[in-house]
């Protein structure tokens, strides 16, 4: 088969799966491609239905909202070549939307280093990882002697252990730590809280191994993002009232100055052509910044998320947050 014809048979065959089966156009291209490679012997049906999912909870993940960002026609952007461009996620977390699209081309980085080792363990030794996650105990005092522990003099492996425990058995898998750095997060009260997922850190693994992953603060993505790249900006929000910050991901704050920055990386990247999406809280800090940009491929969505990390169950529910795009 041809170069020419073998890449018409997949733009076919990725057609018919997005129709078929409601995936993103992304990922129906890497399951098309692997279908015409003769890497899905049980077919695209199986694939979707095993396909790797991000391996911590994190507040302020982006799965519940993929099918929100698909019926707004924003996600992926249509003009983004899969082929030939790279997708970046400098404020990686949990990494939703990369495990949705799983990208031929990426480059993750978050500046949670705890968070960057984790997935590079999962890529180059998940076999070591699962076998130190199952000594794991879910128990009160077993926890706090885990969570005291310095990773500086853990290898990286157990660094990675450490994190996937901490996360699995903490409170509401919330991540924070204090000025000084250190992970603050109570004890959870879970019914049986699955510490080591082996199938799917294998899946993880798998769909991490041609993926860069580095230890980076997100305007570093100037450096390397081109023309025509895909960039997903998911920071830290900015608090919507006084009392309600949560940002504390790493020792350093992200406020109005941070933001500020944010935004104008925003609008380099737009300017050297890249396709940009950028999730925030909807407040009018946030909007009034966006809407300074005088450009009208620049606009403000506004999308319904689930919040439920409030203490009081009363408080919890669908809240605003903004998706600013500039396609």
């Amino acid at each position: 088969m041809s170069a020419v014809t073998n890449d018409a048979v997949i733009k076919k065959a990725a057609k018919v799966y997005q129709a078929e089966f409601g995936i993103n156009r992304i990922y129906a291209h890497v399951l098309a491609v692997k279908n015409v490679t003769g890497k899905l012997p049980l077919g695209p049906s199986h694939a979707i239905a095993h396909k790797a999912k991000p391996f911590i909870k994190w507040v302020g993940g982006k799965r519940q909202l993929l099918k929100q960002f698909k019926e707004l026609g924003l996600y992926p952007p249509d003009g983004f070549d899969p082929v030939r461009h790279r997708y970046f996620e400098p404020f990686v977390g949990g990494g939703a939307v990369f495990f949705d699209l799983e990208p031929e081309k990426a480059y993750l980085s978050d500046s949670n280093a705890e968070l960057v080792t984790t997935y590079k363990v999962i890529r180059d030794d998940v076999g070591s990882l699962i076998k130190s996650l199952k000594k794991h105990r879910y128990e009160e005092k077993y926890y706090y002697k885990v969570r005291a522990q310095d990773p500086v003099s853990l290898s990286d492996v157990e660094v990675a252990s450490r994190f996937i425990f901490l996360n699995r058995a903490g409170f509401n898998g919330m991540y924070r730590v204090n000025k000084s750095g250190k992970f603050n997060i109570p004890f959870g009260r879970h019914s049986n809280p699955l510490i080591c997922d082996v199938e799917n850190l294998r899946k993880v693994s798998e769909t991490l191994q041609h993926t860069e992953i580095k230890v980076a603060d997100y305007k570093k993505v100037l450096r390397y993002a081109q023309k025509g790249d895909f960039i997903y900006l998911d920071p830290p929000y900015y608090p919507v009232s006084k009392t309600a910050s949560f940002t504390a991901y790493t020792a350093e704050e992200f406020l109005e100055k941070e933001q500020i920055e944010l935004r104008d990386t925003f609008l380099e990247l737009h300017k050297r052509g890249c396709f940009v999406m950028l999730s925030n809280s909807d407040t009018p800090f946030i909007n009034k910044i966006y809407t300074e940009i005088k450009d009208r491929k620049i606009n403000i969505h506004k999308i319904k998320a689930g919040r439920m990390i409030n203490s009081d169950a009363s408080k919890r529910g669908k809240i605003n947050e903004v998706l600013v795009t500039n396609y």
